[in-house]
């Protein structure tokens, strides 16, 4: 419940509003900085660009999950900023992804089915299976460890580890039982983060990476941070050494991802770039609704202690928040 409390203004709050800001300053500036004509997938800038996004996909994501080692960060920062990016990607997969892979099947083909929407359930069903494989990996890992305490045999204790996996905002945090198990999770928990880094790779232009790589490090950011915090909370020993390798799992996603739609570019052109470009963005906008319901907005990030914030009204004004500045930023691409 929250706080009967009135709030306190916090610098990481006004922080959040400056990022806010310039997160649509910067998709204005750079929105228009490509120019007309067919874009050059080969283009050595365009690659270069991408490789920037790469670095700094990897960069902030590490940075931003071990810094709760060294910083206290507001919980009420978090809260509404990932209901704020939630909103951003919902925003995204449906104005922008779904958009861009229907009109590019348009001027690919006559036949009128919907391609990009059955792309888009699929991305949706690929994302909801890497849960599913983590719900049943960190289930069964809760079960066998139940095992070895004593007492541990009854239905009390199945039904606490049932309630563990359901109730924890990532399936990540849960001890696993053995290497395989841990290596598992990790790849299902970054399975939608490399699709996330394709969505910069098959960029066609360089103002299309730089407000994709904003876009999705807005989720990052707020994902690593989370992350960090709950497993400091997890890890009595070494937290520092596991905190960070759990972190470097993370942010190597994306940038595996900006590679292959890299290495995608780079070996398609015309026709056959466009195809690989809306079946992408397709699939892309069945992953970022996924994220954006399942992850961001309905389970997001859960304050340890009560915040006058934590109530669906600011919830839902910072959901309206993310989701109002893609409009205003596809008003602005299209106008």
């Amino acid at each position: 419940m929250a706080s009967s409390k009135s709030p306190r203004s916090t610098p990481q709050l006004a922080a959040l509003s400056v990022v806010f800001l310039l997160a649509i300053q910067f998709s204005f500036t750079t929105v228009h900085g490509d120019g007309g004509g067919v874009p050059d997938l080969h283009a050595k800038g365009l690659i270069l660009v991408k490789v920037y996004c790469l670095i700094i996909f990897f960069f902030s994501t590490f940075g931003f999950g071990i810094s709760p080692y060294f910083l206290r960060w507001n919980e009420s920062f978090l809260l509404l900023g990932t209901q704020f990016a939630g909103g951003v990607f919902l925003g995204t997969s449906l104005m922008h992804f779904l958009s861009d892979s229907t009109s590019t099947f348009e001027s690919l083909t006559t036949l009128g089915y919907p391609f990009s929407y059955m792309l888009a359930c699929a991305g949706y069903l690929l994302t909801m299976l890497g849960d599913v494989v983590i719900g049943y990996v960190a289930e069964k890992s809760a079960r066998a460890e139940g095992k070895t305490r004593p007492g541990g045999h009854g239905s009390d204790l199945d039904e606490e580890a049932k309630t563990e996996v359901m109730v924890d905002q990532n399936p990540l945090f849960l001890k696993t039982t053995s290497i395989g198990d841990t290596v598992l999770l990790i790849l299902a928990l970054c399975f939608h983060s490399v699709f996330e880094g394709i969505a910069v790779g098959i960029a066609p232009t360089k103002a299309e990476a730089w407000k994709n790589l904003w876009i999705i490090s807005l989720h990052k950011v707020f994902a690593a941070m989370s992350m960090g915090i709950a497993l400091l909370k997890m890890l009595p020993k070494n937290p520092f050494l596991l905190t960070a390798t759990y972190s470097f799992a993370f942010a190597i996603s994306s940038p595996v991802g900006v590679g292959i739609g890299i290495a995608i570019d780079a070996t398609t052109q015309g026709a056959r770039a466009n195809w690989v470009y809306a079946i992408s963005m397709g699939l892309a906008c069945g992953v970022f609704v996924y994220v954006a319901i399942n992850h961001l907005i309905a389970k997001g990030f859960k304050p340890q202690s009560p915040s006058y914030y934590d109530t669906p009204s600011f919830k839902f004004l910072a959901v309206f928040l993310g989701i109002a500045i893609i409009a205003i930023v596809m008003y602005w691409d299209t106008g």
